[in-house]
């Protein structure tokens, strides 16, 4: 079974998550907070689409609502090879393993990368994503020059940057009346993508495998770096 980028950074949070997305959902709880910040996440996501001008996007619904993934892979391709200024959600499949990259930007003989975040610091998760979507697209033939989070820049950080990150210059970019910071993170998402390509198909399998359920006790896990949906569950038992 393919892993999404979704997939994979849930799966190196908890691979009993994992587990449970593919073959148990009913479990999951959401709660209204955390569904506000997703909302809100999104919303962020689509503004900065228009952060580097006129862009294309591949998002395409079949007539069911439900994500129509071959024609947004076909789209994606057909751009790319006409060397398309910007493309949003970008669809790449490898071996079944599917991501959709928030900003690629040409730069030169390639494309830059750019992660979409609601948030004020890098943090290793938003690496992580980075990381998988790198191998992602470098596999489908994409040559990726850097790799770069889009957050937000309108107040101070509330948090430290990642040690990797505090020393890359960040560049600030007004669009709407609204501040964006960009950091460069291209160093850091390179050796997230070589935990990628150790990781990806082991995370397949375990996705695929219908039983037994993984047998992970609770801990830190549950809540770093994100809450589970299956915290009830889980505790319960």
């Amino acid at each position: 079974m393919a892993v999404s980028k979704t997939d994979f950074v849930r799966g190196l949070q908890c691979e009993k998550m994992l587990w449970l997305d593919a073959h148990e959902p009913e479990h999951k709880i959401i709660p209204p907070e955390v569904q506000a910040r997703l909302d809100a996440g999104n919303e962020f996501g689509d503004k900065a689409m228009s952060l580097f001008g006129e862009f294309l996007e591949s998002t395409t619904f079949r007539d069911d609502g439900r994500l129509d993934f071959a024609a947004m892979l076909a789209k994606t391709k057909t751009w790319l090879e006409n060397g398309e200024n910007v493309v949003c959600e970008g669809a790449f499949s490898w071996y079944g393993n599917y991501c959709a990259a928030d900003i690629l930007k040409k730069d030169g003989a390639g494309y830059a990368l750019y992660e979409v975040k609601n948030a004020y610091a890098a943090r290793q998760e938003f690496i992580t994503d980075l990381g998988f979507q790198r191998l992602i697209l470098r596999k489908c033939g994409v040559y990726v020059t850097a790799s770069k989070l889009v957050l937000r820049g309108d107040e101070p950080p509330t948090e430290l940057p990642l040690p990797e990150t505090e020393n890359e210059r960040a560049e600030y970019l007004e669009k709407d009346g609204f501040r964006y910071k960009i950091v460069d993170v291209t160093a850091a998402a390179k050796q997230a993508e070589r935990v990628a390509s150790i990781r990806i198909f082991e995370l397949g399998k375990l996705k695929k495998k219908e039983t037994p359920q993984p047998d992970i006790a609770v801990g830190e896990q549950c809540l770093k770096p994100y809450a589970c949906w299956y915290y009830d569950y889980c505790h319960k038992k």
